[in-house]
């Protein structure tokens, strides 16, 4: 099992309509591009006075193959959206995992 975890800060002037956009519009775009099998998404809850909320957007698929496929095929329109709709307001790095 692979797992490409997207962590994003974001604004908490924005928070709320943002987790609405990710839950009803945008996890649903990443999940129908067919690459995925399950994900879940985590509030951080460990942070600094004065930082912005977290969150972990965990997406798993079977293989490598499937995720070099959608980070080539899909990703790229998608991340754009995001920064499109939230560019000053989030930060965001993603990475890779394998389940041993």
């Amino acid at each position: 099992m692979i797992l490409y975890n997207v962590t994003i800060g974001i604004d908490e002037s924005v928070e709320q309509e943002w987790l609405e956009w990710m839950k009803t519009t945008h996890i649903p775009e990443v999940i129908n591009t067919g690459y995925f099998v399950e994900y879940k998404m985590f509030k951080v809850l460990s942070k600094q006075e004065g930082d912005n909320p977290s969150y972990s957007i965990q997406y798993f698929t079977n293989s490598v193959d499937e995720i070099n496929e959608y980070l080539q095929n899909h990703a790229p329109k998608l991340q754009q959206d995001l920064f499109t709709r939230y560019k000053d307001k989030h930060v965001a790095f993603r990475t890779l995992l394998e389940s041993i």
